[in-house]
């Protein structure tokens, strides 16, 4: 599973912010937020002792560019959109937080790491029954009635990751709203993308 997915695939169903976006009062820069955000990740799905579960298992999905190494470029304008959506597993279910009330991608990661880690303090002080509760509402499920990722993909659904990450940086670049494509096909595209990878 890849760490990092470009371009943002924000999720179905969530709500995009309107108007003016917050500027916000985090702290922080793009490269210690985001390892912050996997460590908060980690933390709550394997403990306080937590260490490297994110390097496979996390996908931070944000229209900051990437190189073939899964880096950002330097010296890169912040995108338009600074929206982030971060999936993973925990307990085996597919999970999903996504914001875009702020102004640069990295407050928006800072905004999810804040709420899993207040999250976390339910955990704590509450009970596990009760942040499973809490989690149902961040369930990142398949809409119904979609084609099978590897038909969108124009696929067979026996490739390996490294033909279908190729794959789908290929249709990305055909079909990305920027690029003339429309936002529907997409969307449909990325979703697809996110199945297989998952």
């Amino acid at each position: 599973m890849n760490g990092e997915s470009y371009p943002l695939y924000w999720p179905e169903g969530w709500p995009r912010h309107t108007g003016q976006r917050e500027h916000g009062s985090f702290k922080g820069t793009q490269g210690k937020v985001q390892e912050e955000l996997k460590a908060e990740i980690d933390r709550m799905i394997l403990g306080n002792d937590a260490r490297r579960y994110t390097a496979t298992a996390v996908i931070i999905s944000t229209n900051i560019p990437l190189r073939a190494d899964g880096l950002p470029y330097a010296n890169q304008k912040p995108p338009a959109d600074p929206g982030v959506a971060v999936y993973f597993r925990r307990k085996g279910q597919h999970q999903c937080f996504a914001c875009d009330k702020y102004d640069t991608v990295w407050k928006n990661m800072r905004a999810i790491q804040k709420t899993i880690e207040a999250l976390r303090g339910i955990e704590r002080w509450g009970s596990s029954e009760m942040l499973d509760r809490a989690f149902t509402g961040f369930a990142a499920l398949p809409a119904p009635g979609k084609r099978p990722w590897w038909e969108v993909l124009g696929l067979t659904g026996t490739e390996n990751l490294a033909a279908i990450k190729a794959r789908f940086r290929e249709l990305a670049k055909i079909h990305h709203p920027d690029a003339g494509g429309t936002a529907d096909r997409f969307a449909e595209i990325n979703n697809a993308y996110q199945q297989a990878i998952s």
